[in-house]
């Protein structure tokens, strides 16, 4: 039987939260919409390379990778969407492990902008390697959104 020590810890390594906040200089509608391109077809690794996201932008919409052929790899749905302040997403994401995430995009205007506070929560098994690259696949992913929100920008 295991102790309690041992569960507690076993728990902790089954769960993930990784919260950011991006002060954005530029409308919240701008950035609403440039964060729905960065997440789909505009989305890029940080050598530049295409990641061929899909995002379809409504309730139960999917969010995946289109490689063509009809191959590719199932990102999320989106659980809520409220233009343009509240964008949801709930599936596996990039992990090919027994993992459920929660993706949340909050957006609100601010003196200067848009505030959007990002929560990523997730449940199951998250490889070491894989834990330890996602801060900065999502802040290269948020860096990428708040430059194409601000070349935009009014």
């Amino acid at each position: 039987m295991a102790s309690t020590a041992s569960l507690a810890q076993n728990v902790s390594n089954l769960t993930l939260n990784l919260e950011e906040e991006i002060h954005v200089n530029a409308p919240l509608q701008v950035t609403f919409e440039s964060l729905l391109e960065q997440l789909g077809p505009e989305g890029t690794r940080p050598d530049g390379t295409s990641m061929q996201m899909k995002i379809e932008p409504w309730p139960g919409g999917r969010w995946y990778r289109d490689l063509g052929d009809k191959d590719g790899h199932f990102w999320a749905h989106v659980q809520a969407i409220k233009r343009p302040t509240l964008l949801e997403f709930c599936g596996p994401l990039f992990m090919s492990y027994p993992v459920i995430s929660n993706v949340q995009y909050r957006l609100s205007e601010v003196p200067g902008g848009t505030l959007i506070k990002f929560h990523h929560s997730a449940l199951g098994f998250v490889p070491d390697d894989v834990r330890s690259g996602m801060s900065n696949g999502w802040k290269h992913m948020h860096q990428s959104a708040k430059a194409r929100a601000e070349r935009k920008r009014p």
